[in-house]
């Protein structure tokens, strides 16, 4: 019955049966709100909210309830800018849509909302990262034996292994989201073809020779990241290592391989350091939620009521300002790999 449940809600959302006409949620909350029922709705995008609203019955862990909503918050904010867009008749081809749909059905799978069975388990709970138990693997075997070269060497600190396994961890996540992204680009293609009609001819090829591109792309980024961490294990980290967050030293080399001026580089350095700072808080307050919620469960089990509220109210208050900054960083992220992608195509262009 569960897995009868699951499908009907993937079907629904995937078919966009989930408010009259495509109404915003924004619509739905007023009418709430005049008739005097019901709480405030989260998105503004029925769908969206639809997700949300499953996620919380599913009771994902705290810092993966706030990953989604961060997900979902960008995933609004492109889709309410695309909406513009097709006003103003600028997506003809559909080709921005067709993007926004996959964008939405990778979420679905990156959190197991896609009624499917994921086979390629990941937990992403980033406080696993702090944790260095001897049987930890990164599922490919690749990384297991660079990690254990590495671990055994006697070249790294206690602060440099930390800093290399996380580099490891990111990199495992990144792999973990390219076969999401591959496993949905192959499930979802026939009704894309069938969606995006009545496109014919170079149109439709132009879309999926644009998606099998992303795809190439984003090995190209695994195998380049993987030559990193080969090259890290061997020789172990340099005295001018300009940033220590795994997201930002792939935005980073991903620049420098753009051939971008000097000028540019050091601007783009410096915007660096300040996403570097916003990263780090981001992961803070997580550790905070998490640690917050386990206070809250313990007050929880000694039933003492007013002690519960008092940690529920502050636990609320951290889940918040986490999802808030996750939103910043994410939409931060988005906009410098955009830039950097950019700047590249401009130079190559030249």
């Amino acid at each position: 019955m569960e897995k009868l449940h699951v499908r009907c809600f993937v079907a629904a959302l995937c078919l966009g049966v989930v408010a009259p006409a495509g109404k915003y949620s924004r619509e739905v909350n007023e009418a709430k709100l005049a008739s005097g029922g019901g709480d405030a709705v989260e998105f503004r995008i029925a769908k969206l909210n639809q997700v949300w609203e499953k996620a919380v019955r599913m009771k994902l862990p705290p810092v993966r309830q706030a990953e989604l909503h961060s997900d979902l918050k960008i995933q609004e904010k492109d889709e309410l800018q695309w909406k513009k867009l097709k006003v103003e008749g600028l997506d003809e081809n559909g080709e921005k849509e067709a993007q926004l749909r996959r964008n939405f059905n990778v979420i679905l799978a990156k959190y197991s909302m896609d009624g499917k069975r994921d086979a390629r388990s990941l937990e992403s709970n980033s406080l696993k990262d702090h944790e260095t138990k001897e049987g930890d693997t990164f599922e490919d075997p690749r990384l297991d034996k660079l990690w254990t070269k590495a671990k055994n060497s006697g070249k790294f600190s206690d602060e440099e292994l930390y800093s290399l396994k996380r580099e490891f961890q990111h990199h495992k996540e990144k792999i973990h989201e390219y076969n999401i992204v591959m496993d949905t680009v192959s499930r979802t293609e026939e009704v894309h073809k069938n969606v995006i009609a009545p496109l014919e001819g170079e149109a439709k090829e132009h879309m999926l020779h644009r998606k099998h591109t992303e795809l190439k792309q984003k090995m190209r980024d695994l195998n380049q990241g993987f030559e990193r961490l080969r090259r890290l294990s061997h020789e172990g980290f340099s005295e001018d290592s300009e940033f220590r967050e795994p997201r930002v030293i792939e935005l980073w080399e991903a620049a420098k391989r753009n051939n971008l001026t000097d000028d540019e580089l050091d601007s783009l350095k410096e915007e660096l350091r300040h996403f570097e700072t916003k990263v780090e808080k981001h992961s803070h307050y997580q550790e905070q939620l998490e640690l917050s919620h386990q206070k809250l469960l313990h007050m929880e089990s000694l039933g003492d009521k007013e002690h519960i509220q008092r940690n529920k109210d502050k636990y609320n208050t951290i889940a918040e300002k986490t999802r808030e900054m996750g939103y910043k960083m994410k939409k931060h992220m988005q906009d410098l790999n955009n830039k950097i992608s950019q700047q590249g195509l401009n130079h190559n262009e030249l």
